[in-house]
């Protein structure tokens, strides 16, 4: 079995390499963002049990002494601080809003790397093809009529080796890319539910008014 990988990474030629190296890029890439939106989203869930029972009982000074780096946290902290400056629930929810974009950028950083080296590795195994075809028919060219054929198609298959990794490179990480953008959306709608729960906690106890600049 490893004989038959090694030669078949040796019969696709030089165009094998740069898209060994795509692939581990990628997988590299894929393996320290599962990581850390998998941190993340635990991280975001034990701040949340944390902070539910303050937030229940109203307990803003509690939440706000909640220390840890959480985007939770840095989300309910930054609506209680607005809260504090003025009563206006759109207001609050703009602050809060404003903790999430913050948090976007980390959460999506370089996942649609992936996406990208997965074209790449599709294209560099095309071209490697490409390249082997044209100089099989330029051996095909000058070669034995009787040997032709055979040796055509032996040349055709061993192109055909560049473009079969470069697809076995480009499933995985686009893969790994749906699967990261989708824990990414997950990471991000509860986010954002944590901060509509905080705005109706808030507005059922009146610790805000529905005006807004509009209105005064």
């Amino acid at each position: 079995m490893f004989d038959t990988i090694i030669r078949f990474f040796q019969e696709g030629g030089s165009f094998m390499f740069p898209i060994a190296v795509v692939l581990a890029i990628g997988l590299a890439i894929a393996l320290e963002r599962a990581i850390y939106l998998m941190r993340m989203s635990k991280q975001n869930g034990d701040t949340m049990k944390r902070i539910a029972p303050l937030l229940q009982n109203l307990d803003f000074d509690g939440i706000e002494r909640v220390a840890d780096e959480s985007a939770i946290s840095n989300i309910f902290k930054a609506g209680i601080t607005r809260m504090k400056q003025t009563p206006r629930r759109e207001e609050i929810e703009y602050a809060m809003e404003e903790g999430v974009m913050e948090a976007l950028p980390r959460l999506e950083k370089r996942t649609p790397y992936l996406a990208t080296l997965a074209n790449i590795a599709t294209l560099l195994g095309l071209l490697g093809t490409i390249i082997g075809l044209i100089a099989a028919f330029s051996a095909v060219a000058s070669a034995d009529p009787s040997q032709k054929a055979s040796l055509l198609s032996d040349s055709i298959s061993v192109a055909m080796n560049t473009t079969a990794f470069g697809l076995i490179s480009a499933i995985p990480l686009l893969l790994c890319h749906s699967v990261l953008q989708t824990k990414t959306t997950e990471i991000v709608d509860n986010l954002e539910m944590a901060g509509v729960k905080f705005l109706n906690i808030i507005s059922k106890n009146n610790s805000v008014t529905s005006k807004s600049r509009a209105t005064d």
